[in-house]
């Protein structure tokens, strides 16, 4: 399912412009992203937890050629679903 289908589907379902709906969705994405780039988590109840987490450095392996090579330190977004979502999609 893509950002259009989901837009169209609320628009059927609200009566709101299909347009208006993308640009509320857009707008919505662009600020999950703003506040998970300040290192800020994001609690949605019944839905889930986003969160930054910090993965360290390590030595990785290049699995073509078996050469050990440096990964490097970098931040990464989780997600735990939350009660509701764990027992509808169950």
């Amino acid at each position: 399912m893509t950002k259009k289908d989901i837009a169209i589907q609320i628009a059927d379902e609200t009566g709101i412009k299909q347009i208006d709906v993308k640009k509320i969705i857009q707008k919505y994405q662009d600020k999950v992203i703003d506040i998970l780039a300040e290192g800020r988590n994001i609690e949605l109840r019944n839905f889930g937890v986003f969160r930054v987490k910090e993965r360290k450095a390590r030595t990785g392996r290049n699995p073509r050629t078996g050469e050990t090579v440096p990964v490097v330190a970098k931040k990464v977004v989780t997600f735990k679903p939350g009660l509701v979502m764990k027992q509808r999609v169950k």
